[in-house]
């Protein structure tokens, strides 16, 4: 494994000619999607520039965690440019340096990572020994972090500058893996909560002292995020679900940002995201619905090609979908062109399975699904509901979601189903539905965000120990094929297992892929240096300025 090494330059600015020897890992290649700019530097001027003006940002969901970094929150604080990981991936999916300015494979089971200088937010140093707590702290996390799916892992210091992690088993995606959001390093002020006992009076959580210096997070455990991550804006205040201020971390590793701070405000609606942009309120407003796309002024609506897939996941595990009969009936009353082009208006893919066409690597690699069980008959399907509706459940933070559901409802009514919508929010809708407490639900999830490896959304998803199997799937013959995959280094190889698994997976009906997404960004047109990023993991960076 070659090692992958980017030095800080004397005067803390990025380097305009900066070159990046990837590792070799399973990169798969991805369809470009006209980035606006990338992190630290876009539109051609250096990071170190700071006279910009404070940014205003309107997301999507509100943090259900408190911005807990090992759920779903984590994508919200990286796409603020809160928090990094040792390393962040590129637009092909390669690991390239972050935190971690080179890495080496030392065997099968151990890398060791080379840290750049760098503080975090409190101005603390970055040090191994920070490192190393801070990943324990992940792997003791209550839900696992969803990039450690599978995955055994052990960090520890080696030295002044370097970071040995260890996993129980051989593990060829580990730099990509640790660029996952969930798995971003912080201070240990963000622990200092954890007490001894057992307490965590900060949090209500449970966790003991470790003996690798980090705390056991037990369940709920939420570190402090409160100026203890490194990235270029440093989160100040938190106003509940409703907004969240931050200010710009003036040692930042990569060089100062722009913009002086950010004004974030979490909007459920599509559309008072649509309005609150057009009206000048806001300067980047995420995810603008398809059907307000064509009002905005020319030039302010980025449509991003993404890895983000809309499906309906059907309970397999109780209720009338634990027949696989009944599943299969649910899946061929379907039709995805007809959702594609109507309820996306275009912006969207008719569904061809959990790795879409911006995967560019995967169209001449896809499998057909075997063992499919014979769809049950519309009679039949009446006979096994004996009267009863199935709960198909949803999310509106994703305009397109609802109706989608409206639109399922009626198909799957024609198959013989009776359908009962639940629409909530997605923070009063995961647990119940991770849960199993719904028959079927349509959600949106991009592929490769948690680790942008093929595999490793396979294993969290779908089998019997995944961390966000909605479908609650546990089945034999899956999980031996997502193991088989996750054994496989090399890059082609990996991607061929993966689609093997992913026929294993579509051939029991337990998810129904309906559409690949195209997610649009709305950007005012006095901004600069937005980070269109196809794997939704970063959007304001130390570049972004107005």
């Amino acid at each position: 494994m070659r090692s992958v090494r980017r030095r800080r330059p004397a005067a803390g600015l990025l380097s305009a000619s900066l070159t990046v020897l990837s590792a070799a890992l399973l990169t798969g290649c991805f369809a470009s999607g006209g980035a606006d700019g990338g992190s630290g530097g876009s539109d051609g001027l250096p990071s170190g520039s700071s006279s910009g003006g404070r940014l205003r940002v309107a997301l999507a969901f509100p943090p259900t965690e408190n911005f807990s970094p090992y759920g779903a929150d984590a994508t919200l604080l990286s796409r603020l440019g809160v928090t990094e990981g040792l390393t962040r991936l590129d637009g092909n999916g390669a690991a390239t340096p972050a935190l971690a300015e080179s890495w080496t494979r030392e065997n099968d089971r151990t890398w060791l990572f080379t840290l750049r200088e760098a503080r975090f937010q409190d101005g603390t140093e970055v040090t191994p020994a920070a490192v190393a707590a801070s990943l324990t702290h992940a792997t003791r996390a209550k839900p696992l972090p969803t990039a450690l799916s599978g995955v055994s892992l052990t960090a520890t210091p080696s030295g002044d500058h370097r970071v040995r992690v260890t996993t129980e088993a051989a593990d060829p995606a580990l730099p990509q893996r640790l660029a996952g959001p969930s798995l971003a390093v912080l201070a240990p002020k963000a622990f200092k909560a954890f007490k001894a006992d057992g307490a965590n009076g900060a949090n209500g959580a449970n966790g003991k002292q470790g003996a690798a210096g980090g705390a056991k997070a037990g369940e709920g455990a939420r570190p402090d995020l409160v100026a203890t991550a490194t990235g270029p804006f440093a989160l100040a205040k938190v106003n509940g679900s409703a907004s969240a201020t931050l200010n710009r971390f003036d040692d930042y590793w990569g060089g100062r940002a722009h913009a002086s701070g950010i004004d974030a405000k979490f909007i459920a609606d599509g559309t008072a995201r649509a309005n609150a942009l057009r009206s000048g309120e806001t300067d980047i407003a995420e995810a603008i619905p398809v059907s307000q796309a064509a009002s905005l002024t020319e030039g302010t609506a980025r449509e991003v090609p993404t890895a983000r897939n809309t499906s309906l996941v059907l309970n397999t595990r109780s209720g009338v979908f634990a027949d696989p009969a009944i599943r299969a009936a649910a899946r061929a009353a379907i039709d995805t062109p007809a959702l594609a082009k109507g309820v996306y208006e275009g912006h969207a893919d008719p569904g061809q399975g959990l790795y879409g066409p911006a995967l560019t690597w995967a169209e001449g690699k896809r499998v057909r699904p075997a063992g499919r069980a014979r769809p049950a008959s519309a009679q039949d399907v009446r006979a096994a509901l004996k009267g009863r509706a199935v709960t198909l459940a949803t999310y509106d933070n994703r305009p397109e979601l609802p109706e989608t559901a409206q639109v399922l409802q009626q198909r799957l009514e024609k198959a013989g189903f009776t359908v009962k919508l639940t629409v909530r929010e997605y923070g009063r809708l995961e647990s119940d539905a991770l849960a199993g407490k719904f028959d079927a639900v349509v959600a949106a999830r991009n592929s490769m965000l948690d680790t942008g490896d093929p595999v490793s959304i396979l294993s969290s998803d779908f089998t019997c120990d995944g961390s966000y199997n909605l479908a609650l799937l546990c089945d034999k013959a899956v999980d031996r094929a997502v193991t088989t995959a996750d054994a496989v280094a090399d890059q082609g190889e990996r991607q061929d297992a993966a689609m093997a698994a992913e026929a294993r997976i579509l051939g029991t009906d337990a998810v129904v892929p309906l559409v690949h997404q195209r997610i649009i960004v709305g950007v005012a047109p006095s901004v600069r240096g937005v980070d269109l990023d196809p794997y939704e993991r970063s959007l304001v960076t130390a570049g972004t300025r107005r």
